[in-house]
């Protein structure tokens, strides 16, 4: 039976600079146990942090930022700001829905263009479709991560640009590597959806129907939280290694203290 999410207080900030920021604690477990609280952190870049931003997250006492965005990413946005006293680890994902030309399209295409490429359920698809490839090609990456914060990198943020895709299926599975109910993993997914976190949709096109309502539809998938692209995921570790705990232990080559170091360091026991 699913555990009900314990009714904690919240304690998430508005943030000026920084979107998408949660912790993940609270998250119910398997077997009866809950994420701690201020043992791991979500969120979107840090490049345009406020001073007020910036005085909040090194409150968090954070060992490390794990900065999934690739050099493009880092050149638009800019580098993450400086916590004093952590570190800055720069580990760059597939990015969703990837491809210079695509993006390009994205920002500046017109409205027949972004029919032609985003129409029929092709954003969708090409969404869920990159998080099967991240599944699949990503494995060292999100191996890495782990064993890292297995070994002292906890307390830990995990972000990209929005805080949705990279960071959302990292910090999932992350939170499958220490036993997190699945419904409780994709509930915390799909809080990239509120108004407050979401990624604000800016375009280059200056047509009339640069914003239009078609077009804020057709672009809707890419910057949508939607539950089908994690489940693809995980639909993809299974199809690849035959259960999700086979990804973990073969594909990211958990080795069982490794499991038992991550959850001492992310769960408290029931």
């Amino acid at each position: 039976m699913t555990q009900q999410l314990p009714q904690v207080p919240s304690t998430e900030p508005e943030l000026t600079g920084v979107r998408n920021f949660r912790d993940v604690g609270g998250l119910p477990t398997v077997d009866g146990g809950s994420v701690r609280f201020g043992r791991l952190f979500r969120s979107g870049h840090l490049a345009h942090a406020t001073e007020e931003d910036a005085a909040f997250l090194s409150t968090l006492g954070l060992h490390t930022v794990f900065d999934f965005r690739n050099a493009a990413d880092r050149k638009v946005e800019g580098a993450d700001i400086e916590l004093p006293g952590v570190r800055n680890v720069n580990i760059p994902l597939n990015d969703p829905a990837d491809g210079k030309e695509f993006w390009k399209l994205v920002s500046g295409g017109n409205l027949e263009q972004l029919r032609g490429a985003l129409g029929d359920g092709k954003a969708a698809d090409r969404m869920a479709e990159s998080y099967r490839k991240m599944i699949v090609e990503r494995t060292a990456e999100h191996s890495r991560v782990l064993h890292a914060m297995a070994e002292d990198s906890v307390p830990a943020l995990m972000h990209c640009a929005a805080g949705k895709d990279r960071a959302g299926l990292s910090i999932a599975i992350s939170l499958l590597a220490v036993g997190v109910e699945r419904e409780a993993i994709e509930a915390d997914y799909i809080k990239s959806n509120d108004p407050h976190r979401r990624y604000k949709i800016r375009r280059s096109a200056t047509d009339a129907d640069a914003m239009a309502p078609e077009v804020m539809e057709l672009l809707g998938p890419l910057f949508d939280a939607r539950v089908e692209y994690l489940r693809a995921a995980f639909e993809t570790m299974e199809q690849t290694w035959g259960t999700a705990e086979n990804y973990l232990t073969q594909g990211l080559g958990l080795a069982p203290e490794t499991r038992e170091r991550l959850r001492e360091r992310l769960v408290s026991e029931a």
